[in-house]
């Protein structure tokens, strides 16, 4: 059981809630919060995130890419405390959980929203919306051609931990959309592909030496530390973009006071030179962009 909780990776689910919650907050905000919407959301995307690492931890053993020089956290399969068996059956139960959570959700969504349950429009396109999370989160780091090894994670996770969450999490709420919301929700994209990044930047040697391209072995190590102050710059940028075009009152700027934790973690980044310096920067910049989230949130309700 202990070997099954790390390679679900707990510490991982934060960051993947926080697009929900933003979602949930600004749909609040806007008068059309649901709460079992917000509860079977977080449950849908704590599945998708577990089966992420699932599907991660196999891939990355069948295809030979975890070595024993990885600095990273335990992998289960490459280091044998989880067969390869048992962790394909592992992900195709957490699939199925997926799945089987994002249609109640789906039902419950175009239900309460008056929207035709199982017959609509809506339903369809979000099924569609969801299995297409679901073959992302598999095909990461498995078939023929995973699309992490190609250096595209940092795209998916913009699209899925940014616009897909927020934007998505807010219209099941309300079954509307306001194309200004395109602004936080890339905030919250950019600081979790920040994460990737460090991850990425952490693991730059060995990655180079298994041909996995990373954006990082691709830009090499200086070029990384740039694109990490981009990627942190350009997601404070949208928040204060977004605050100045809804001409939001002095409240709404909260999440100002967690901007100074972003500097932090880019200097870190830029300073720290040993791959084991960067675990505890994974972890800080995750809960940076909670608290990021949760102030942004609690502006917009005030």
């Amino acid at each position: 059981m202990k070997s099954w909780i790390a390679a679900a990776r707990p510490r991982t689910l934060p960051l993947a809630l926080a697009s929900i919650i933003l979602g949930s907050f600004l749909a609040y905000a806007s008068g059309g919060f649901n709460g079992r919407i917000a509860l079977l959301a977080c449950l849908t995307t704590i599945f998708l995130q577990i089966l992420s690492n699932f599907a991660n931890d196999y891939g990355d053993a069948v295809s030979g890419k975890d070595t024993a020089e990885r600095v990273g956290p335990r992998r289960a399969v490459a280091t044998g405390d989880i067969s390869k068996e048992a962790m394909f059956r592992g992900i195709i139960v957490t699939s199925i959980l997926s799945l089987v959570s994002g249609i109640w959700l789906l039902v419950e969504a175009t239900r309460q929203g008056g929207a035709s349950g199982l017959g609509s429009t809506v339903f369809w396109f979000f099924l569609i919306l969801g299995l297409g999370c679901i073959a992302a989160a598999i095909g990461y780091t498995n078939g023929k051609r995973p699309y992490g090894y190609a250096g595209l994670g940092d795209i998916a996770v913009l699209i899925f931990f940014g616009w897909v969450g927020v934007l998505g999490t807010y219209y099941l709420h309300t079954l509307r959309i306001d194309p200004l919301l395109f602004l936080p929700a890339t905030s919250v994209g950019l600081f979790a592909t920040g994460v990737l990044n460090i991850n990425n930047i952490r693991d730059i040697e060995t990655d180079a030496k298994t041909g996995k391209n990373s954006i990082p072995v691709r830009l090499g190590r200086a070029g990384a530390i740039q694109y990490h102050w981009l990627l942190l710059l350009a997601g404070m940028i949208c928040a204060l973009l977004y605050s100045v075009l809804t001409s939001a009152p002095t409240v709404t700027y909260l999440y100002l006071l967690a901007f100074p934790l972003f500097v932090l973690n880019g200097r870190a980044i830029a300073t720290h030179r040993q791959p084991a310096e960067l675990n505890p920067r994974l972890g800080q910049l995750a809960l940076s962009t909670l608290l990021f989230v949760v102030l942004f949130g609690v502006g917009q309700v005030l």
